[in-house]
């Protein structure tokens, strides 16, 4: 191997290291969640706040954080991240209330919020050759951690109790850190030579708390949607959110310049089209396992098994997707991976319920390489249509995107199987699902590559 291919080799492991914290602590706390209940002796809706909370952070620290990357730059953001992932796995398996370990939980969440936009930058500013293989890389990460949590988790539980979730974090941030320390190349420190009052002008601060505010009413009220509804929390949010977009669209440094989306309409389908794969995605991660051992009675190794499949599929084919959108840009690969989604949609509504199991376990494999085929064309996609100084914000608003599907995902799995689950309603879930496809297609239909010559790092 030479010395640029094992430098290459190294960049990536840091940043992927890295990147992966957020995915699996995001999946890994559900089979921890028995066992702080009964430790704190609390209800589950109290405790399903480490979720929630965990969820509505992400979405707002992210565009947020990426912000700060454009500005400080991003070695150093990621770091800061890694450290507050560090403090969060220090302080929680002590914490002697629960209103500390959901503060070490938020921690946790804006730290591995910082790294993936941080680690985008550092991917564009840096990796020339290949960019699609190496985001293929990350996105391989990301989808295996997240698939795989639940069961890491049980593995930690079962060995060191709910605290053993937080300590595993210490071995991948000390890896993180360390290769990113030799392998990431140094920031430029311009910025940091401004004065204070341009550098928080530019950041746009009244911008920031705006859209934080507005996104968290927003989230809170969609997540009372399967509980008990907050109207007033849906109705503040729209209101903030309004005036957010209004004062974007006029301000001259703008925390996220709306006007980009006017003069760069696909940069923006391209969000959308990414929440719609998430609320695909997340729908059928969080619903099938359910849906397995409730009405077809399947063991949980069992549904574990059929889970793989799904997770499985998407994780072979990104690596194929990476060196595809590297030879005819994502378009392509975009478009095969949605058609394969719809078509996966109408075999869950009409095959799926009734299936053999192999008949069953050939429909999973469609739906998980259509995920795969879409991550990393998307990912792809965000990056060469981002403009030039903006890879932060715009990967803080892409990773937000995920949060947003999986939180709508949650919704709509609530408002489907809040009184039963059975084939019924599946159909039901696979029908939505067939819309959200379709819906997917027509964005593709608008959505057009950079021009060559436009993509610039």
């Amino acid at each position: 191997m030479t010395a640029r291919k094992t430098s290459r080799f190294w960049f990536l492991t840091a940043a992927a290291t890295g990147v992966m914290l957020n995915p699996l602590n995001s999946s890994m706390i559900s089979l921890a969640l028995n066992r702080i209940q009964t430790d704190f002796q609390l209800s589950f809706s109290t405790v399903s706040w480490l979720i929630s909370a965990f969820y509505l952070s992400s979405v707002i620290a992210q565009p947020i954080i990426g912000k700060l990357g454009d500005h400080f730059g991003k070695k150093f953001v990621f770091m800061c991240g890694l450290l507050l992932v560090a403090i969060s796995a220090l302080g929680a398996p002590w914490a002697p209330t629960f209103m500390l370990l959901l503060v070490m939980r938020l921690l946790q969440s804006v730290g591995s919020s910082a790294i993936y936009p941080a680690a985008m930058g550092l991917v564009r500013g840096h990796i020339r050759e290949r960019q699609a293989s190496a985001l293929a890389v990350i996105s391989v990460f990301t989808s295996a951690t997240a698939a795989l949590g639940p069961t890491i988790g049980g593995i930690l539980v079962d060995f060191g109790d709910w605290p053993a979730i937080f300590i595993i974090n210490f071995p991948v941030v000390l890896l993180s850190v360390i290769l990113g320390m030799i392998y990431f190349p140094r920031d430029e420190r311009s910025s940091h030579k401004e004065p204070l009052t341009r550098v928080l002008r530019d950041l746009d601060i009244p911008g920031i708390l705006l859209f934080a505010a507005g996104m968290a009413l927003l989230v809170w009220f969609l997540l009372s949607l399967t509980v008990k509804l907050h109207p007033l929390s849906g109705i503040g949010g729209a209101v903030l959110l309004g005036v957010f977009i209004w004062r974007e669209w006029n301000v001259e440094h703008a925390f996220i310049d709306i006007r980009m989306f006017q003069t760069n309409q696909s940069l923006g389908l391209v969000m959308v089209q990414f929440i719609m794969l998430n609320i695909f995605n997340y729908a059928l991660f969080f619903g099938l396992p359910s849906y397995f051992q409730d009405e077809l009675h399947f063991t949980v190794k069992a549904s574990g098994y059929m889970m793989l499949l799904l997770s499985g599929f998407s994780m072979l084919i990104t690596l194929f997707a990476g060196r595809w959108v590297d030879r005819s840009g994502f378009k392509k690969p975009l478009v095969a991976g949605t058609l394969c989604m719809l078509v996966g949609a109408i075999l869950l509504a009409t095959l799926f319920v009734s299936a053999s199991i192999p008949v069953m376990a050939c429909i999973l494999a469609l739906v998980g390489i259509s995920y795969g085929l879409g991550n990393i064309s998307l990912q792809a996609a965000m990056v060469q249509l981002t403009p030039p100084g903006m890879i932060g914000t715009t990967s803080g608003l892409f990773q937000a995107s995920r949060y947003m599907g999986s939180i709508l995902s949650s919704v709509a799995l609530g408002l489907v199987f809040s009184h039963q689950i059975s084939a019924a309603h599946f159909r039901v879930l696979a029908y939505i699902l067939i819309a959200v496809s379709v819906f997917s297609c027509l964005v593709n239909m608008k959505l057009r590559e950079a021009k060559p010559g436009l993509q610039t790092s």
